[in-house]
């Protein structure tokens, strides 16, 4: 393949195994539902128009890039070769006809991001590099190349941008408020794209195990031995179907402020698409090209997403959307299904019996 600034193509330097090439494939075809309503919902936010028209001329994207050519270190055939084989054989794989420019960072905090309004700048930290295996490095640089492909970079370097600003001005009345409501929106979007990326990881690493294990390690670190994936996943089983409406309401609450989703509900996530026909629809070389782009309409694109969303509502296990599900179905007794999902008292034998309490005393009230 060539230079990390030209097009890739096959060379000496080749991947320890085979793997599958997508051809002209578009980002369409690993998107997730979600991402896609998400940056619809994104774009009709009042105020985004102007907002995004401003800064992508006004942000100083040459400043960024100069940033990270003084003071971190461009990977290369000469520095981080391994890396720099990597991401060639990453958009070899995904047919991204340039490939971007990509830094490591010292950081202590494991992270990788690619940024940029133009070309895509891709970045991991020193960290990240000591934390994860090759297979499993190799999924994270998919991802990233997956943003690339998808053109997520605009919107995230945007967030960044934004988030830096509102720290600079929340001493200001209501100053803030305006640019606040667009980082949230760009947040709820960005968690949603992150699950996007990570189907690109897998179909560039093409070993769900890796993956796996690299967002594990993203939760507890490169003690691996002490680590179980199904284990893992059984706290995304928990975490998604346990509680009451309280901790559904809690989950919204520290999801909020941050950019990407929890990584057990990522690997939940990506395990299911995994084993979809869709995933293997892709596999088989049956997927949406790049030149069919511009005949896709909006509407049913929306439509499809909408659709998803439904169908995650109605299998959900979280009480807060078991309950939408039931009230969207017409289900009766609002009341008693509020009281239910909250906890709601019990007689003896486990029977509701409204009007008594349990043995152990009055319930405690909710916080």
């Amino acid at each position: 393949m060539s230079d990390s600034q030209g097009t890739p193509e096959q060379g000496d330097r080749v991947p320890s195994r085979r793997r599958t090439r997508f051809p002209g494939i578009s980002s369409r075809a690993y998107e997730h539902p979600a991402d896609r309503s998400a940056l619809v919902a994104l774009r009709k936010l009042s105020g985004f128009d102007t907002v995004f028209k401003a800064l992508s001329s006004l942000l100083p994207e040459r400043s960024l890039r100069l940033l990270f050519l003084s003071d971190s270190v461009r990977v290369s055939d000469a520095q981080f070769a391994h890396l720099n084989a990597m991401l060639r054989d990453a958009c070899y794989i995904l047919d991204l006809e340039k490939v971007p420019a990509l830094y490591v960072s010292q950081n202590p905090v494991p992270n990788a991001m690619c940024i940029g309004l133009g070309d895509p700048i891709i970045v991991v930290t020193t960290a990240l590099v000591e934390l994860l295996d090759e297979e499993e490095m190799r999924a994270v640089i998919g991802h990233e190349v997956g943003h690339a492909l998808s053109g997520h970079s605009v919107y995230r370097t945007i967030l960044l941008f934004l988030t830096n600003l509102a720290l600079r001005v929340a001493w200001i009345p209501l100053g803030n408020v305006a640019i606040m409501a667009i980082v949230t929106a760009l947040r709820e979007w960005f968690r949603k794209s992150e699950l996007s990326a990570d189907r690109a990881g897998l179909l560039v690493g093409q070993d769900l195990q890796a993956s796996m294990r690299g967002l594990m390690k993203l939760a507890g670190g490169h003690h691996l031995h002490e680590m179980n994936v199904d284990e893992f996943l059984k706290q995304a089983e928990e975490y998604e179907g346990g509680g009451d409406l309280r901790d559904s309401v809690l989950k919204i609450l520290n999801v909020l402020p941050r950019s990407h989703p929890f990584t057990t509900v990522r690997a939940a996530e990506l395990k299911a698409w995994a084993a979809t026909r869709d995933y293997q629809r892709i596999m088989d070389g049956h997927y949406p090209r790049r030149d069919e782009d511009k005949d896709t309409s909006v509407t049913d694109s929306f439509r499809q997403s909408a659709s998803a969303y439904a169908s995650d509502v109605r299998d959900s296990k979280d009480p807060l959307m078991k309950l939408m599900s039931d009230l969207a179905g017409g289900a009766g007794d609002l009341g008693g299904k509020v009281r239910d999902v909250f906890g709601g008292s019990r007689g003896r034998g486990g029977k509701k019996d409204a009007g008594t309490e349990d043995d152990g005393g009055p319930e405690p009230a909710a916080s």
